[in-house]
């Protein structure tokens, strides 16, 4: 998909991605499971892939800075911006990918997370939207529903072993 073609006749960026996940715990939780890097080491990515380098800065204009081994020991470094941040309800960052020799991303995702509480269980939903894509990550990108369905997995996984021990 092209920065183009990412746009609706109304100029509104269309999902690309839309997942939802009900988790057995408080939203104050399942926030800090997203955001502290210590959380984030241990979810980020799909099964099989470690995170080395696990940088996260969680405030309007932080940086996101994240590189994942694969299974094969390959690296995947990325980055990212965060954008908007509304403790524990929402959060929107834009995530970048496979850059060239200059250093340009050829994958630009705007994400958008939202967490919704009821009855003690946390409604979580990410949206993501390809904003810039190349040709020969197509692949990769084919790849994007996989990589951030295993991603909440292992975060659900994660949260459960944090709620054993917050209340």
């Amino acid at each position: 998909m092209t920065e183009q073609s990412a746009l609706a006749a109304t100029g509104k960026l269309v999902p690309d991605l839309v997942l939802t996940r009900i988790l057995d715990a408080p939203r104050d939780l399942v926030f800090k499971v997203w955001t502290d890097p210590l959380h984030v080491q241990n979810w980020w990515g799909p099964h099989g892939f470690t995170n080395p380098v696990c940088e996260v800065d969680i405030r309007p204009g932080g940086a996101l800075r994240i590189t994942m081994r694969g299974p094969d020991g390959v690296l995947y470094p990325g980055g990212g911006t965060f954008h908007e941040i509304i403790e524990p309800e929402r959060i929107v960052f834009t995530a970048t990918a496979f850059e060239d020799e200059s250093g340009v991303p050829k994958l630009e995702v705007l994400n958008t997370v939202t967490f919704v509480e009821e009855g003690g269980r946390t409604t979580l939903t990410l949206t993501a939207v390809v904003v810039k894509s190349t040709p020969e990550i197509a692949e990769a990108l084919a790849g994007m529903e996989a990589g951030w369905s295993q991603s909440l997995e292992k975060f659900a996984a994660e949260v459960a072993e944090a709620a054993g021990g917050w209340l």
